[in-house]
């Protein structure tokens, strides 16, 4: 188990691909202006394992993510998900905001 562990972690280390985005329909939300994709570990694509990751991004008025906070999904995802959040642009606003993200890891 530990040695599936290691594997999966040195895997997620050497190589990615994209995955799919998708911002949440809870709420209208502040709109994107430029985003990063977050990696997607090879061998979880070659073994076809997907997952989807819900984040909460502390957007300042200047649209710069100040801070991005786990709510759940898939924790073999979380953190390329939140890592790529992190870098995330949106537009300006007239006050910090919460939006919730939602990011989908689709191994087709």
């Amino acid at each position: 188990m530990l040695a599936s562990l290691g594997l999966l972690m040195l895997c997620m280390a050497i190589g990615a691909v994209p995955a799919a985005l998708a911002q949440s329909g809870d709420h209208p939300g502040r709109k994107v202006i430029r985003s990063e994709t977050p990696t997607y570990p090879v061998i979880l694509k070659i073994l076809r394992i997907g997952g989807t990751v819900r984040l909460n991004a502390k957007v300042l008025a200047n649209g710069t993510v100040a801070n991005v906070s786990i709510l759940g999904g898939n924790p073999i995802f979380a953190e390329s998900a939140a890592k790529a959040v992190m870098t995330w642009k949106y537009a300006p606003a007239a006050a910090t905001s919460n939006e919730v993200v939602v990011l989908d890891f689709n191994p087709k």
